[in-house]
């Protein structure tokens, strides 16, 4: 059996038929026992002295037994549900936007200090068994760590992300695959190495080249992802108001959403549109959920038994308590 709900033994189902004998063999005893009565008894009395409305309550606790036992029998039988699981083995490749626009204050206290705190809150509650590198783009790109279980590692280097001119997108993705393929090969080639994901963050529109469909354009990029099966997930941050002071000009730096979204389709993966610090922590806290965790099937046989064995015992309880004696 599959989908959502599965059984591990389904053989044990067989012992539905003893329940259904054991409700059957009930209405029949009671059935019996009622033409008796109805033969000899006096029926005005008989209704007085057991009125309809007790008879109809002394049936709960066999109805009570018959469903614990019916739920019993289904634990036994050992059903499976899918579930949450962290994940012991992924890549993960963070990549952020370095270049001057990151300096606009209209993310309080700046784009990139709030970039920092948001990509440093991401590496230490993702799930411990996965492999974080860090890698920073604007002209060019620089790998600051390569993928590593120490989240400290990761720490330092978002902590020293700097500045620099120009945007170089294509170049910050190109770079993650090459790490994403390094470690690959370390682990045993692209067959046998475990999943991995490129969480990309900006702010601005390309700049270098000018042609997202250039070679080295992030539109080239993510299309060479999604061949190597590499989702590209952006998370573009900023407003439409940003402004930054270069050369004693003020420009306009308002947040480029079309561009990074179209690189997440084109890769298979998410985008995120992040105006403040707390809607860039729910982009990373929506990745976080999704990366660090799996769907496994796995046993999910005890609420059957938790259900059966209080539902019998409410039984057995009513049975006394109403009728004097076990059903």
């Amino acid at each position: 059996m599959g989908g959502l709900f599965s059984l591990a033994s389904p053989w044990w189902l067989l012992g539905l038929l003893v329940v259904a004998a054991v409700a059957a063999g009930y209405v029949v005893n009671e059935l019996r026992r009622r033409k008796r009565t109805l033969r000899f008894a006096n029926t005005p009395v008989l209704d007085q002295v057991s009125p309809k409305s007790r008879d109809r309550w002394k049936h709960v606790p066999i109805a009570l037994l018959c469903v614990g036992l019916l739920l019993l029998t289904i634990a036994l039988a050992g059903p499976t549900a899918m579930r949450k699981v962290p994940r012991n083995r992924a890549t993960v490749m963070l990549v952020v936007d370095v270049s001057l626009s990151m300096e606009a204050k209209d993310v309080s206290p700046d784009r990139l200090s709030a970039a920092k705190a948001a990509a440093k809150q991401f590496a230490d509650e993702l799930t411990p068994g996965i492999n974080l590198g860090v890698i920073s783009f604007a002209g060019t790109a620089n790998l600051l760590v390569s993928p590593t279980p120490d989240r400290a590692l990761a720490r330092a280097a978002i902590d020293n992300l700097q500045l620099a001119q120009r945007t170089a997108t294509g170049e910050g993705i190109y770079a993650a695959i090459q790490a994403i393929e390094n470690i690959n090969s370390v682990l045993g080639g692209d067959k046998t190495a475990p999943p991995a994901r490129i969480v990309l963050e900006s702010d601005g529109k390309q700049t270098v080249p000018n042609n997202l469909d250039d070679p080295r354009g992030a539109y080239t990029a993510a299309k060479e992802a999604k061949k190597k099966g590499i989702p590209v997930s952006t998370i573009s941050f900023g407003t439409l108001n940003g402004v930054v002071s270069i050369g004693g000009q003020q420009i306009g730096v308002p947040v480029d959403d079309s561009s990074l979204k179209q690189i997440a389709d084109l890769s298979g993966g998410q985008f995120f549109s992040a105006s403040s610090l707390g809607d860039l922590n729910k982009a990373y806290g929506s990745l976080k959920d999704e990366i660090g965790y799996e769907e496994q099937r796995g046993d999910n046989s005890r609420v059957w038994m938790l259900w059966g064995t209080l539902l019998v015992a409410v039984g057995v309880a009513a049975a006394v308590g109403l009728n004097r004696r076990l059903p």
